[in-house]
């Protein structure tokens, strides 16, 4: 693994995001790299407590706008999805998940904390959707995992309006279970995952499994066109618009075309 470091420790097993100098951003590697890490973890018999962290002062900045993007059909466009895989393989991982935030938790990386089954943040924490501000859809199957923490408005709240929130008010709303002061998170962390680790595997494994498809099931058949919303959306004027006006640090103007 070139940008994934994985750790383990008794029951536990640390899975760290390392792009420290891009803020952990989700490059193509880097998904496909944290998708195989999920799906390997079927094999851990002895870890039964993941926590997902990143390494640096963040969690992850979400999507990798600065990734070179060759040009290709929209046929490939379209099978090569590797954010919402990613996603879906949070749901493939049985021992019980924790997302431990700091910094930005940004787009992509939000939807990574909400397929979690817990989420601990430290007070300096900032969490969004910026997505629409880049003249695009929240896809990843992010928006159900939203909706689910937090409910409709609050998730429309954050999904149309596009700013960050803070710990306090995302602790208040339920996306968060616990917040804690920056410097006390990773052991926070770690004790959240000791009480989980020292229940019998088996029977916790089957519960998580049993809420996850009693939540989760019908939402798929809703969400399964998110992505090609995402390509829908790469088509406009107002997706060029957004991205050259991120770079160009300018608001930009949409005009709905």
């Amino acid at each position: 693994m070139k940008y994934i470091e994985v750790k383990k420790e008794g029951h536990i097993c640390w899975v760290y995001l390392d792009r420290k100098e891009a803020m952990n951003a989700l490059s193509t590697d880097v998904l496909k790299e944290l998708t195989q890490v999920n799906l390997s973890l079927n094999e851990d018999l002895e870890s039964r407590v993941v926590i997902y962290s990143g390494k640096g002062d963040h969690f992850s900045a979400g999507a990798d706008l600065k990734e070179k993007q060759k040009p290709v059909s929209k046929l490939e466009a379209w099978r090569n999805n590797f954010g919402k895989p990613a996603i879906y393989s949070f749901f493939e991982v049985n021992q019980i998940t924790i997302a431990a935030i700091d910094g930005y938790c940004l787009g992509g990386a939000a939807c990574i904390a909400s397929a979690c089954d817990f989420r601990i943040a430290s007070d300096k924490a900032l969490l969004g959707y910026p997505e629409i501000n880049l003249g695009i859809n929240l896809n990843w199957f992010g928006l159900p995992l939203a909706v689910r923490l937090i409910g409709p408005a609050r998730a429309k709240k954050m999904v149309i309006g596009g700013e960050n929130e803070n710990s306090e008010t995302l602790l208040s709303w339920g996306f968060y279970d616990e917040v804690h002061p920056k410097s006390e998170l990773m052991n926070a962390a770690k004790k959240m995952a000791d009480l989980y680790a020292s229940k019998p595997p088996l029977a916790a494994q089957m519960i998580k499994n049993s809420v996850n498809e009693l939540v989760y099931t019908a939402d798929d058949a809703t969400m399964h066109m998110d992505y090609d919303q995402t390509l829908l959306t790469h088509e406009t004027k107002d997706r060029k618009e957004a991205v050259l006006s991120f770079f160009e640090k300018r608001d930009p103007e949409f005009t709905g075309d």
